[in-house]
């Protein structure tokens, strides 16, 4: 896997995967940038989200279960000092679909915190990650 990063002016760059997108990073005013891009901490929460969203989603439809809405809504907190690792992220759910059960939604979400996700795996070795999920109206 790889990606490169092309610096465009002040803060703005442009990230570019090994399979061909591309997505803008910039930084807040305050620092330099223009805010024109989400921030580069920002895309590691996203990248988290969905990893563990195409696991959720994967082992449900393995199950054959029907999924017609999944959200994944990511907070966290960052230490205060430098190095502003994230020490805390939470990860919340929201799924819908026709018979969607609460066990086979709670039993997706911890194969993919505990198994499948990459991303929460390697984040849990700084920041304490924790799930939850709630079923919406299908």
């Amino acid at each position: 896997m790889k990606a490169r990063v092309k610096w465009i002016e002040n803060r703005l760059m442009v990230g570019m995967s090994g399979s061909g997108h591309s997505v803008v990073m910039d930084g807040p005013e305050a620092l330099g940038g223009h805010n024109l891009g989400v921030r580069p901490m920002e895309m590691l929460l996203l990248g988290l989200g969905g990893c563990t969203q195409f696991d959720v989603l994967h082992i449900l439809g393995k199950g054959r279960h029907r999924v017609t809405r999944c959200e994944v809504e990511i907070s966290a907190e960052r230490a205060e000092t430098d190095p502003k690792v994230f020490t805390s992220i939470h990860v919340h759910f929201i799924l819908a679909g026709p018979g969607l059960t609460e066990q086979a939604v709670a039993r997706a979400v911890k194969l993919s915190a505990e198994k499948y996700c990459s991303a929460s795996l390697m984040l849990a070795q700084v920041a304490e990650i924790s799930h939850d999920f709630e079923l919406a109206e299908a």
